[in-house]
């Protein structure tokens, strides 16, 4: 059983954009044809998707990961009607770093800190294969679909993490800093 955190409830405006956001997408589809023909669809929901969150920012994420990220929300999109944002992809070290200090100094212990944040040699967002996303029902949609593309939700406690692992799924943590079974850190 999948449980989402009482945050993560569908707020009154959420069908709202979710509507909006795909019609924007059917509107500039023939623009992007005209631009991008082989690739219209695609093409026309980065962009919908674009105005939708505007503060996103996909860089840093490596080239497979951000065309499996972009493959699957635009799936979700046109398929589904689902959108998925990006709230956090690809970290530079000093600024996991940081995270990963203010977490230990808000919640006492190192211990503590990771069952949120880790450290930046451990941390996926570093290598750039590390996506949170919003809102509620992207997520739940990329934990049905994800596999797909090669994302696949990783902690218990975080239903809003997914990262890139063309291998295969991978063995799914109680939270970030949980020992793998059969493997030591």
């Amino acid at each position: 059983m999948v449980l989402y955190a009482s945050r993560a409830t569908v707020r009154r405006r959420d069908p709202v954009y979710r509507a909006v956001t795909r019609l924007l997408a059917f509107a500039l589809a023939p623009l992007a044809w005209v631009l991008t023909s082989g690739r219209a669809r695609h093409t026309a929901c980065q962009w919908a998707l674009k105005l939708r969150f505007p503060a996103e920012d996909l860089a840093g994420l490596t080239p497979p990961a951000r065309a499996a990220f972009e493959a699957a929300r635009t799936r979700a999109l046109w398929w589904h009607g689902e959108l998925i944002g990006l709230t956090s992809g690809y970290r530079d070290a000093a600024t996991q770093a940081a995270l990963y200090a203010a977490e230990v100094e808000r919640s006492g212990s190192v211990a503590a800190a990771r069952r949120w944040t880790l450290p930046p040699h451990e941390s996926r967002h570093v290598a750039g294969v590390a996506v949170d996303v919003r809102p509620s029902e992207g997520a739940r949609w990329l934990e049905e679909h994800g596999a797909r593309y090669g994302l696949y939700r990783t902690y218990d406690n975080e239903w809003w993490h997914f990262e890139y692992r063309p291998e295969g799924r991978p063995v799914r943590l109680p939270h970030p800093g949980a020992a793998i079974p059969g493997h030591q850190r």
